[in-house]
């Protein structure tokens, strides 16, 4: 059995309205650069027509599959299941307002074949890159959280938080079966886990256009995130981050 080269996770709630512009974008970028790739949506219990648009795109695209989570329960979850579902041998996700355009996972792909095993986006390598900004209120408190982060996790990166990462299929299956945040605080759990395992993270900068409909609050979930550090810290207390994983076969997937 022949699998991709690429797996390309998308998780996706109440996203109706971009899901198949979001999809389209994937595809074309696919096929016009050749990559050999699946197209994984994960659908986290959404109450609208987003698993519907999804499977009658599937229908005619034979590279997108759908995943369907049990209720909704958070983006960590919908990654974690995408990526630990996923057959290609490089594993990403991005969000689906493509906020950084698919054609930047060139530079993910790139760090990994020089020798990462982690390779994440990043919107402050390079700040020009910056199409359409955050609002100043969403710059501060997104830097303020990341400092916080930085200073408690021992996490040495420009920016956790971009929801645009590349993993080789090793560490993806290493990172994401110890991860244990399920929403919104997830990312740094992933570096951290990372890190404590030995695997090698880079930074690539990416061209990045913020998206008004964003739904992160970053007063409520700014506060949970910072409850979910200190899960994390208590975990690796235990050791919770230590434990053997197993390898996941693909002949063994749902395809």
């Amino acid at each position: 059995m022949a699998y991709p080269q690429y797996s390309i996770v998308i998780p996706a709630y109440n996203e109706a309205a971009r899901i198949a512009g979001a999809l389209e974008s994937v595809l074309g970028c696919i096929r016009s650069r050749g990559w050999f790739a699946e197209v994984v949506v994960v659908n986290d219990g959404s109450r609208d027509q987003t698993a519907d648009i999804v499977r009658e795109f599937a229908a005619g695209a034979p590279e997108v599959r759908l995943l369907e989570n049990p209720g909704n329960r958070g983006k960590g979850y919908s990654v974690r299941h995408g990526l630990l579902e996923s057959f290609g041998e490089i594993v990403m996700f991005t969000d689906a307002d493509l906020s950084a355009p698919i054609e930047e996972a060139e530079g993910l792909f790139a760090a990994l074949r020089d020798g990462a095993d982690i390779a994440i986006g990043s919107r402050w390598l390079e700040r020009t890159r910056q199409t359409i900004r955050q609002p100043l209120y969403r710059q501060f408190f997104g830097r303020c959280f990341n400092a916080v982060t930085r200073a408690i996790m021992g996490l040495p990166y420009a920016d956790t938080q971009c929801g645009f990462k590349a993993f080789t299929r090793a560490a993806a299956q290493t990172v994401f079966q110890l991860e244990t945040i399920e929403r919104w605080g997830f990312d740094p759990e992933i570096l951290f886990i990372a890190r404590k395992r030995g695997f090698k993270v880079v930074e690539v900068p990416v061209s990045w256009a913020h998206d008004e409909r964003t739904r992160i609050s970053y007063l409520k979930d700014g506060i949970r995130m910072l409850q979910d550090i200190a899960i994390v810290r208590w975990n690796a207390m235990l050791g919770r981050y230590n434990k053997q994983v197993e390898r996941i076969h693909r002949a063994d997937l749902a395809k």
